[in-house]
């Protein structure tokens, strides 16, 4: 595949779309593009992650590889939140920021191959992960989460079986000690650690 997300610079032309959508009972309209993941609609594995959160006002988040940002920007919406969303994707990030601003909320929006610009510590950490960067990929976010995690914080990511569920949550219990399958729906599947 040449559209590749999982990447700094996307060289693909523009394809810019505009995409309106429900997302936890709010109506939130996003500017997607060539070069980005999903970008005709939110895609059904980040509604079902953030159907299943179970989020506290006044708690801080990072979504780890945000790309346009529709899961950040709609837990801020729906939740009195303190939101940093990351990705590598320089297009995903720029877009992200002008959905933040199109949706009218306050968020901490930058690029970062994963938590390498990272900074502080969560209260939850959310990832759509990108599958198509490959196992290892994920793993680190699985990995590396812990040092961004609050004592009991969680980690929350959406994986379809066929893609490496079984796999992402032996890793996830084997990094925390603990993994929760708290949904699974049409072969995604929501995995929850937390952090001890």
């Amino acid at each position: 595949m040449t559209n590749m997300y999982y990447e700094k610079k996307p060289t693909s032309d523009h394809d810019i779309h505009d995409v309106k959508v429900s997302l936890l009972h709010h109506e939130l309209q996003f500017y997607t593009d060539a070069g980005v993941f999903s970008k005709k609609m939110v895609d059904f594995g980040s509604q079902v992650l953030l159907n299943s959160l179970k989020i506290e006002d006044g708690k801080s988040l990072l979504d780890m590889g945000c790309g346009y940002g529709p899961m950040g920007i709609a837990l801020a919406k729906a939740y009195n939140l303190q939101v940093t969303m990351v990705d590598i994707n320089e297009r995903a990030i720029d877009l992200a920021k002008k959905n933040a601003v199109r949706n009218q909320v306050q968020l901490t929006i930058f690029q970062s191959n994963l938590y390498e610009e990272v900074e502080g510590t969560f209260d939850f950490i959310i990832s759509n992960p990108p599958i198509r960067a490959g196992k290892k990929v994920v793993h680190q976010i699985i990995e590396e989460a812990v040092s961004y995690l609050k004592p009991s914080g969680r980690l929350t990511i959406v994986i379809q079986k066929k893609q490496g569920a079984p796999s992402a949550k032996a890793k996830m219990e084997e990094v925390f000690g603990n993994c929760e399958i708290i949904k699974k729906d049409k072969g995604y599947y929501i995995l929850e650690s937390r952090y001890q």
